[in-house]
C-alpha cells in the first residue's frame, strides 16, 4: 500500500524502525515524518510503521486541544481527514528531526503542544 502522505524512503525507515521493535528492541527513534492539517492544528510525529500491516503509525500525536501524547493512527484513516477549511493531511517537506522521540514527547507535554 503506498501513502501520498509519505515518501518511499520515509515508509522504508518507518517500517525498519517498525521491525526493529516487533523484533522486541527498545528503541528510541527520531521521527521520520511530520504530518499536519493546515487548518486545523493537528500534528503527528511518526516514528514507526507496523511491519504486520504496514498502516499503523505510531508516534507523537497533537490533535490540537493541549493534550500530545504518544500513540497510534492508521496512514489510510490521515489519508481521508480534512480540517474545517477542507484541507488535507499534509506532509511536512522541510522537517528533519532535531531530537529524539521522547524528547519530543517530554517537550510537546510540557508546553501542551507540538512546537516544532
Amino acid at each position: 500500500m503506498t501513502s501520498a502522505l509519505i515518501t518511499d524512503d520515509e515508509r522504508a525507515q518507518l517500517l525498519a524502525n517498525g521491525q526493529a521493535r516487533a523484533a522486541g528492541q527498545h528503541t528510541d527513534p527520531q521521527p521520520v515524518v511530520r504530518l499536519f492539517t493546515p487548518d486545523a492544528h493537528a500534528t503527528w510525529l511518526l516514528a514507526w510503521l507496523d511491519p504486520s500491516d504496514g498502516d499503523t503509525a505510531h508516534g507523537l500525536i497533537d490533535l490540537g486541544i493541549g493534550m500530545p501524547e504518544l500513540g497510534q493512527v492508521k496512514l489510510s484513516d490521515l489519508a481521508s481527514i480534512v480540517g474545517p477549511r477542507k484541507q488535507p493531511v499534509m506532509r511536512d517537506r522541510y522537517f528533519q528531526a532535531a531530537r529524539l522521540l521522547s524528547e519530543y514527547v517530554r517537550l510537546a507535554q510540557a508546553n501542551g503542544s507540538v512546537t516544532d
